[in-house]
């Protein structure tokens, strides 16, 4: 796709003069003058063959310049004013998207103490899940226990049964240690959302006084919205 664009782009820049001078009226003498490669000034009632591509100037009998013509520098003008467009864009999508976002938060909590409340439930939730991991796990380790006397006492006919429980509770084991180190990260993540969620409250409500003004003295505060856990 790139030299196709490329081959599209170089046409266009040698075209653009040609539909430049059939906008020029010709019912008066005109004169194409540019700067060549070589440095040098070339003229033509038609467009000079060293002038193709390059800037234009179109001068009247008189010896005025009545229209200049550069294609590239249009272009490269264009481009810059979509990319502006484009980051404008953007910026106004982000805007959207916070405002939306701290809409939400306020509709959640009214209070930094709301926040903190939340935060203390999930991480009692969050130590009740690393408590019955660490449970799952003290219970395999007993069995591994128990596997190796059942092992060290059993007959040849009944040790490739024990080998096979004591493989498989080696697997579990490695399974549940893994789990216990992801949940007991997830704490850090739970007060990062929090945090994250504290400070994104303070700007809220210090944009929504600015925008709204003091409220009135003697008003009552607003009731607790119901919360639904799944933020």
């Amino acid at each position: 796709m790139k030299p196709r664009t490329t081959i599209c782009t170089v046409a266009a820049a040698l075209l653009a003069p040609l539909a430049a001078y059939a906008q020029v009226p010709t019912n008066e003498q005109y004169t194409y003058r540019c700067t060549g490669a070589d440095g040098k000034k070339h003229y033509g009632q038609t467009i000079p063959q060293a002038c193709l591509g390059r800037p234009l100037e179109l001068i009247n009998k008189q010896g005025v310049i009545v229209k200049r013509i550069d294609h590239e520098a249009e272009e490269k003008a264009r481009i810059a004013k979509e990319a502006e467009a484009e980051k404008r864009r953007e910026a106004e999508n982000s805007q959207r998207d916070t405002a939306r976002r701290n809409q939400a938060l306020l509709a959640t909590y009214t209070s930094e103490k709301d926040i903190e409340e939340s935060r203390a439930r999930d991480l009692r939730e969050h130590q009740r899940q690393v408590q019955e991991v660490e449970g799952r796990i003290d219970d395999i380790k007993k069995r591994q226990a128990r596997l190796q006397k059942d092992l060290a006492v059993s007959q040849e006919s009944g040790k490739t049964r024990l080998q096979e429980e004591i493989t498989n509770a080696e697997i579990d084991l490695k399974a549940q240690l893994g789990l216990l180190d992801a949940k007991k990260k997830e704490a850090a993540t739970i007060n990062a959302r929090y945090d994250e969620d504290r400070k994104r409250y303070k700007e809220a409500t210090t944009a929504k006084r600015a925008a709204t003004g003091p409220t009135p003295a003697g008003s009552a505060p607003a009731a607790s919205p119901a919360r639904t856990s799944g933020r």
